[in-house]
């Protein structure tokens, strides 16, 4: 049970909008616990939202890297809610599978791996690309900081603006996975199960 209750229907309306606002449109499910208990502080709420709306859909990232950005910094947080969420829906939207998702999870994963699929192949479980968003996350999650080899492997694949991104998308998935483990969030019913450890 969480820590603190999400808000529930009837909500005032300008709760209303502001709830219909943090949700795609036509999606089948309430409004995240997450954003129904940030609404119990509603001016903090709106000023999260502009951040997290811009980062998820305003980005300069590639979408299927920002998931995988998300899901590895949400993994190693130990947040098994956000990780649901963005597995169910935003990760295999962007393209993400399921080989990929778990790679996330594994912390046995080595970072310095990854290969680029050949032109016309299928592409394989974890790139260049995707090992260095993966070591990079780790040391940020480790030390808070970036050595020259990692911030070079980054360096090598994007362009100062989406590096600057990258840094900010971590950051803001590591803060909300502190609030959603920190409010013991029960997981959503539709959101993918965090894989059990290897």
């Amino acid at each position: 049970m969480s820590r603190i209750e999400p808000l529930v229907p009837p909500y005032s309306p300008a709760v209303d909008r502001a709830l219909r606002r943090w949700m795609p449109p036509g999606v089948p499910h309430e409004p995240l616990r997450l954003f129904r208990v940030l609404h119990r502080n509603p001016e903090l709420a709106s000023r999260m939202f502009a951040l997290g709306a811009g980062l998820l859909g305003h980005g300069l990232l590639p979408a299927a890297d920002r998931e995988f950005v998300i899901a590895r910094v949400t993994a190693r947080s130990g947040c098994a809610y956000e990780w649901g969420v963005h597995a169910a829906t935003l990760a295999p939207r962007a393209g993400l599978g399921p080989e990929q998702l778990r790679a996330t999870t594994d912390t046995s994963t080595a970072p310095g791996t990854g290969t680029d699929p050949a032109p016309g192949t299928d592409p394989a479980p974890l790139t260049r690309r995707q090992a260095a968003l993966l070591a990079a996350v780790d040391e940020l999650h480790d030390t808070a900081r970036l050595s020259e080899p990692a911030w070079d492997a980054l360096r090598a694949h994007y362009e100062d603006a989406q590096l600057i991104e990258f840094l900010v998308l971590a950051g803001w998935y590591r803060t909300v996975s502190y609030l959603a483990n920190g409010l013991l969030l029960e997981e959503e019913p539709w959101a993918e199960p965090f894989p059990a450890a290897p």
